[in-house]
């Protein structure tokens, strides 16, 4: 039977930190890339009892943007250009690493002894070759600033990119399109052909496809064939997604959380940070020190 399907990837879970547990999409053995997205961790609904916390000591990034996007729960991000920056359920904290940047991720402290829930997405955006060596910088939109779109029982807000006629405040390199799906059961959602790869992850409920015989299930991401009639139908009972793609970057090298079209600037990286040679993030004392694993696979400490 003929599909408008190119590949589907279940989620698998990795340890963040401590006893800390992820589901990572992207990247996968059977799908390196979407479009310029190198890099995709889904938080499950993770309860941060009190005295818990998520603490993501400071740990570099090379040659990608990193994207922080919650759907419920609180983040303090704080980096080597003296960002502080608090992220909340809505929000977008976009932090471009270009040349390099070091950050951390942690529980706000006045959060740590109430406990808290902590749902959302972590992912990385390759940057174009002639971009990668680009000044850092952070930027961080409220959830008012982002384009939304309703009508017959869907819901679309626009991360990042462009979609539906719409266009969000982010700056980004290529072209792209990241979104936030809500539908109420049996709504329908077509995804244009715009874009060269296009994919949906499945972030609660379940969803159908035109032409599909299977629904497809929390945890799947649906990567369709370039330039295919989607359409997108919520089953049973409502359902949320995150839409996501764009223009295809070329192969990219990835170790660690260093991103880079060149090997040898992934192998300069590593002996910058070995090296203490990256800015430091102020008002932290402890740092991730470099995997001594020489083949070590992505351990992703949250961008």
């Amino acid at each position: 039977m003929d599909t408008n399907i190119d590949i589907i990837i279940e989620s698998r879970t990795r340890e963040l930190t401590g006893d800390f547990k992820v589901r990572r999409v992207l990247p996968s053995a059977r799908r390196r890339m979407v479009g310029p997205f190198v890099f995709f961790d889904e938080m499950r609904p993770e309860i941060l009892s009190a005295g818990k916390a998520l603490d993501v000591a400071p740990h570099p990034h090379i040659g990608l943007a990193t994207v922080t996007y919650l759907f419920k729960g609180e983040i303090l991000h704080r980096d080597s250009l003296g960002t502080i920056q608090t992220i909340i359920p809505g929000e977008v904290n976009w932090m471009t690493s270009g040349s390099g940047i070091a950050h951390s991720e942690r529980t706000p402290p006045e959060i740590r002894d109430t406990g808290s829930e902590l749902f959302g997405i972590q992912s990385w955006v390759a940057l174009p070759e002639e971009m990668e060596e680009t000044a850092p910088t952070f930027f961080h939109h409220e959830e008012s600033e982002l384009p939304v779109t309703e009508a017959e029982g869907k819901r679309v807000r626009l991360i990042a990119g462009s979609l539906y006629g719409e266009k969000s405040p982010v700056k980004i390199f290529s072209e792209m399109f990241y979104a936030d799906v809500s539908l109420d059961a049996g709504a329908k959602l077509e995804i244009p052909a715009e874009h060269e790869e296009r994919a949906a992850f499945i972030v609660e409920g379940s969803t159908e496809f035109l032409g599909e015989e299977s629904a497809f299930n929390a945890g799947q991401l649906v990567v369709f064939k370039p330039g295919a009639e989607i359409i997108i139908t919520a089953a049973s009972e409502s359902a949320r997604l995150i839409l996501l793609g764009g223009e295809s970057l070329g192969k990219r090298h990835i170790w660690w959380n260093f991103v880079s079209s060149r090997r040898e600037r992934i192998e300069q990286a590593k002996e910058d940070w070995r090296m203490g040679r990256f800015a430091k993030v102020p008002e932290e004392t402890e740092f991730i020190p470099l995997p001594a694993d020489p083949k070590a696979p992505i351990v992703a400490p949250y961008p």
